[in-house]
């Protein structure tokens, strides 16, 4: 599996939900097929079964976490040369010129991606037409709604 950039902000979010699922989830999980047990019969018995198949969802999300924890590069951006270009894990703000209106995106991996928080993919269409452009540029989007161009306004690395 190839490595996948994320930012520090992304890494901290997958560790804690890690150390959710592995401390709260899965001993609750264990705790209710316990209870389910103590019910009787098995073959019949719902809540074992939705308890089983809770924890078959636990675990393959935990599998999946360490997963993508484990294959993440993590980039601080905050850390990187500042050249004034875009590049993963800036916030960039843009205006869009066919309306003039004013956007602010942050370029994160793909598990962080949030478009209703201004959190936009490093492999969405915005985000590669960006990269590489510095202030004062203009970047042409080939958006699902047709092709867009903004005006890169500010780079910043926070």
């Amino acid at each position: 599996m190839r490595k996948m950039p994320i930012t520090v902000r992304g890494a901290d979010l997958l560790r804690e939900e890690l150390r959710r699922l592995k401390s709260e989830e899965r001993p609750r999980i264990i705790q209710a097929i316990a209870e389910a047990r103590g019910h009787g019969d098995l073959k019949e018995n719902a809540e074992y079964h939705a308890a089983k198949e809770e924890q078959g969802f636990i675990e393959g999300r935990i599998k999946e976490v360490e997963a993508r924890l484990a294959n993440a590069d993590i980039i601080d951006v905050t850390r990187l040369p500042h050249s004034g270009r875009v590049v993963f894990g800036v916030t960039v703000r843009l205006i869009d010129e066919a309306d003039g209106r004013e956007v602010t995106y942050r370029i994160v991996g793909e598990d962080e991606a949030d478009i209703s928080a201004g959190l936009v993919s490093i492999t969405s269409p915005i985000a590669r037409a960006l990269i590489g452009r510095g202030e004062g540029d203009q970047a042409i989007v080939n958006a699902p709604g047709g092709e867009r161009t903004y005006e890169v306004v500010k780079v910043e690395y926070l």
